[in-house]
């Protein structure tokens, strides 16, 4: 009998304690889609113009970036050190390469990031994901910015502008927008 006892006490301790997690499981998911909803809520109330301030630091970050601190023989001297450190053996020839690839995906990856910020200051928050004209909008920016940091480059003492590198940041954004409209693509399917 006392055993029983036992047994049932235990039990009743049991489900009071699991009826304890799920009501304090449901308060969590209250309080949360409370927060998210609020959140949201704001976010749509938030002035346009800030979600212009991030494309616009980012192009302040490329126009700095196109300047002579970040030259071939800057950013070189830097990587050298690093990889020669990793690598010993690693030569100057054969370092040459990377520093070319490296160099070039940091064009590359730099307007696909400045593409996806555009694009995000022209959706401001909207509740649309996907509008053609925000795609339009924001590859001539980056197209027509591309062009300005080479033509800037050409006004540095130790920078040359290249149509190359201007091929190669409008193609990272090109990208990036494609990406993105697949991943869109996707969640509306």
């Amino acid at each position: 009998m006392e055993g029983k006892r036992e047994y049932e006490t235990n039990e009743i301790n049991e489900t009071n304690e699991k009826s304890q997690t799920f009501r304090l499981f449901r308060l969590f998911r209250l309080f949360r889609i409370l927060l998210v909803s609020n959140l949201k809520s704001q976010i749509s109330n938030l002035n346009p113009l800030f979600y212009w301030i991030p494309p616009i630091l980012w192009m302040a970050s490329i126009y700095f970036f196109s300047t002579d601190n970040f030259s071939g023989e800057n950013t070189g001297s830097l990587f050298w050190s690093i990889f020669h450190a990793i690598f010993p053996d690693l030569t100057e020839e054969q370092f040459q390469p990377i520093h070319y690839l490296i160099r070039k995906a940091a064009h590359f990856t730099e307007y696909g990031i400045l593409a996806l910020l555009l694009f995000r200051a022209f959706r401001s928050g909207g509740m649309t994901l996907w509008r053609r004209s925000w795609t339009i909008y924001s590859f001539l920016i980056v197209v027509v910015y591309a062009l300005l940091d080479e033509y800037h480059q050409t006004h540095t003492r130790s920078r040359t502008g290249s149509i190359h590198d201007s091929l190669t940041d409008i193609a990272g954004g090109f990208t990036a927008l494609f990406l993105l409209w697949l991943v869109r693509r996707r969640q509306g399917s």
